[in-house]
């Protein structure tokens, strides 16, 4: 057991090495887009009959902290208007994008060039006007597909071992969307997005007074066994990889076991399984390098992990509140989630004050009794360094937030001796480290993106590493996982704040690390993003997210974003 570790663990970090951005080569890819070839973004199941959701007719009136505070919302019974409304503000559709010629769909959570790799699956139990079942999410149609009947005992086998009321909600991905693009460092972007995906539920699900609870033991062989996918036949390359399992209930309730028995495991593998996947594409490219680290960091069953409350300044998290600005977003929750989208550009001028920014930065910290962090992770491994373009009352400058203590002793050792690390405000770790005009810098390490410059602030997250993965390989895809969360986090506080945000996956990693004084792998940079005023692209029409259902429904519908 312990050779096959080793194993796993070197051809992660193999993996990682081989897939970064270098200023003189980039990492594999196809070279050019194949347009014929471009993945279906929607993912269906053929030979079944979808069961349709009900679209919001108002959304929640919640204010912005109630995507984060569970104490303002109260609890709704869980029935199809619900779970529709769940899907609605989590993953489905937020609205359609056109220019003559070319019409595409953008989503609740955001993914990498809008290719979308990660699909959901719901095992509910009976509802008024729903079979107990397991069930895709089509979030072009709004609707469950339904692959399997869950029987009357097996739901009582469920509640007993859960202790309580609520339904299973599971995520995967499908490499071959991000690869069809991106080639090799596709799977480092799936990763992302399941993150991305992970937060968006777990705000949806706090505005309906529920919580998303991570079964952190269960392993994907289990997850894939409960959504019938050793019985299902998949096109080639589009094969379906399981991420994770999580439990929606009631918020307040307490002690979830993060397991389930091996025999309701085994229950599952005798249900019957209908439905055909959609071919996504004609005509694929191997990248036999992500189907190494897929197999190397494949989460296997293990005891339920225990939880601990991050402490800061000696008191736990969740007893500091939030930090809140004088002048409050008034933009309703239900908005903010709609309303997000990625910036193409920002306008260079843009700013925000230093209570806006730090009121952003205190959101990504983790808290007991709060959306997202809550759902199960572990105490955080992320980091953020920022490069500080117009923040009023802060000096241009790279900083650095520190979202755990324990990692500060090892940072100031590792990073460059010059480095201040001069606290700048009394409630978050946050440091300058050095003070200067640092937009070219940020620019230039994003790959040369203009948008990490002409922003009001710009990041990477930068990740405890090495030691995570030689604990657990699959401990690398629930890093990506980390900065995902965080990624959505900023973007909904940037929307809150009159501002927007952009998620920057191509990035050059070791010049980041110099950038750093960083010499070996124990923190790697993993995801980069930017915060600023946007500059809209006039040209382009937007639609309603559901205008098409008033139509006749196009299964297969097939929409190419020109910007990919």
């Amino acid at each position: 057991m312990k050779t096959e570790t080793n194993s796993a663990v070197t051809e992660t970090l193999l993996y990682h090495e081989q897939t970064k951005h270098h200023f003189h080569r980039y990492a594999r890819s196809a070279g050019f887009l194949d347009w014929a070839n471009q993945p279906n973004p929607f993912r269906s199941y053929e030979g079944v009959t979808p069961v349709r959701l009900p679209l919001l007719q108002e959304d929640p009136a919640s204010e912005h902290l109630a995507l984060y505070e569970r104490s303002r919302n109260a609890f709704q019974d869980f029935t199809r208007e619900t779970i529709g409304a769940f899907l609605e503000l989590s993953l489905g559709l937020s609205a359609w994008k056109s220019i003559p010629g070319n019409t595409w769909a953008l989503r609740i959570n955001p993914s990498s060039g809008n290719l979308h790799p990660t699909e959901a699956y719901l095992i509910l139990p009976a509802l008024p006007g729903v079979t107990a079942g397991i069930f895709h999410y089509n979030s072009y149609l709004h609707a469950l597909e339904p692959r399997a009947e869950v029987p009357e005992t097996l739901w009582r086998q469920i509640k007993e071992h859960l202790h309580t009321d609520g339904f299973f909600v599971a995520l995967t991905s499908i490499f071959w969307r991000e690869a069809w693009k991106y080639g090799e460092r596709a799977f480092r972007y799936s990763q992302h997005d399941v993150g991305h995906a992970l937060a968006a539920l777990s705000f949806s699900a706090n505005l309906l007074g529920w919580k998303v609870t991570w079964l952190n033991a269960v392993s994907d062989e289990e997850i894939g066994r409960l959504l019938g996918f050793d019985q299902t036949q998949w096109p080639e390359f589009e094969s379906e990889h399981p991420e994770l399992l999580c439990f929606v209930h009631r918020s307040g309730e307490q002690g979830i076991p993060r397991d389930l028995s091996r025999e309701i495991v085994s229950e599952f593998s005798g249900l019957r399984f209908q439905g055909r996947p959609n071919r996504l594409s004609e005509d694929h490219v191997d990248w036999e390098i992500i189907s190494r680290v897929a197999e190397a960091t494949a989460k296997p069953k293990h005891e339920e992990a225990a939880l601990t409350v991050p402490v800061r300044h000696g008191l736990p998290e969740s007893t500091r509140p939030f930090y809140t600005p004088p002048t409050p977003s008034k933009i309703p929750a239900a908005q903010i989630i709609r309303q997000r989208r990625s910036a193409v550009a920002f306008d260079g001028i843009s700013s925000i004050t230093k209570d806006q920014f730090c009121a952003m930065l205190d959101k990504t910290l983790p808290r007991d009794a709060s959306a997202p962090f809550d759902l199960g992770l572990t105490v955080p491994c992320v980091h953020l360094l920022l490069f500080v373009h117009r923040v009023t009352g802060l000096e241009p400058g790279l900083y650095f937030l520190l979202r755990a203590e324990r990692d500060l002793p090892a940072l100031q050792q590792k990073c460059h001796r010059h480095f201040l690390w001069r606290p700048v405000d009394e409630t978050l770790l946050l440091y300058l480290l050095q003070a200067g005009d640092f937009q070219s810098t940020a620019a230039s390490v994003s790959c040369g993106q203009s948008i990490a410059g002409e922003s009001a602030f710009s990041l990477g997250m930068i990740a405890r590493f090495r030691e995570e993965v030689e604990t657990a390989p699959y401990r690398y895809r629930q890093l990506f996982w980390e900065t995902g969360m965080i990624g959505q986090i900023l973007y909904l506080e940037a929307e809150a704040a009159g501002l927007r945000a952009t998620g920057i996956g191509c990035f050059f990693d070791d010049p980041v690390h110099e950038l750093m004084g960083l010499s070996d792998d124990a923190f790697q940079s993993l995801y980069h993003f930017t915060v600023g005023g946007p500059r809209d692209d006039a040209r382009l029409a937007t639609l309603a997210a559901y205008h098409h259902l008033e139509a006749p429904v196009r299964s297969e519908a097939k929409h190419r974003d020109p910007r990919v």
